[in-house]
């Protein structure tokens, strides 16, 4: 019992530390997109408000879990499906966002702190997930193994956006930007529907 408690005390602190992280993640995305006009900017700041949501969900999921709630089952697989729709709908707006750059030509500037920003995801977020799928193993929770997939998107999308940057910053392609942005609608369509189907936690714990 008490290993389970350190466990559950493990899921909550990394919850709120990923809630933190995307906070930031938010405001310096977004703020970052404004300036540059990047569209997969704005969508990597728009998956970090969607990341925030997912952590509030799973920390009632743990929170339940530590009160010795009844019904922490069912609550687990409602959350793991919110979480996986949540993905989608990001998904959907991304695509539409990338399909109106690539048909108007938008140019988008370059962006040191978009560039600095997707550095920082990558070397923080593998922890996070790491850390997630770790407390979801043990305690069996398809919840936190589809907001740990979150994490690998995100991961996926610091990975995507930095070379959609880079090459727009280093050889003036102005189609590298909505290009990643597609590239970002891929992973986290996947790891939405993974979720929503229940695939999550073969990915994510086992």
């Amino acid at each position: 019992m008490e290993a389970q408690a350190r466990t559950l005390r493990s899921g909550v602190a990394v919850e709120w530390f990923s809630i933190a992280w995307m906070a930031v993640e938010a405001l310096v995305g977004f703020g970052a997109a404004l300036g540059a006009r990047s569209i997969a900017l704005g969508a990597f700041g728009a998956d970090s408000i969607l990341e925030i949501a997912a952590g509030v969900i799973l920390l009632r999921r743990l929170r339940a879990e530590q009160a010795g709630l009844d019904g922490i089952a069912a609550l687990d697989r409602r959350a793991a499906r919110v979480v996986g729709y949540l993905l989608l709908a990001l998904a959907a707006l991304v695509a539409l966002g990338a399909a109106r750059a690539l048909l108007t030509a938008a140019e988008p500037a370059t962006s040191p702190v978009g560039l600095g920003l997707a550095v920082a995801s990558l070397a923080v977020m593998p922890w996070i997930v790491a850390t997630k799928r770790r407390v979801a193993r043990r305690i069996d929770s398809r919840a936190l193994a589809a907001d740990a997939a979150c994490g690998v998107a995100c991961a996926y999308m610091a990975g995507t956006l930095l070379i959609g940057l880079a090459l727009r910053a280093a050889l003036g392609w102005l189609w590298a930007d909505p290009v990643a942005a597609l590239g970002i609608v891929y992973f986290v369509a996947r790891e939405g529907l993974e979720a929503v189907r229940g695939g999550g936690e073969d990915d994510c714990c086992g």
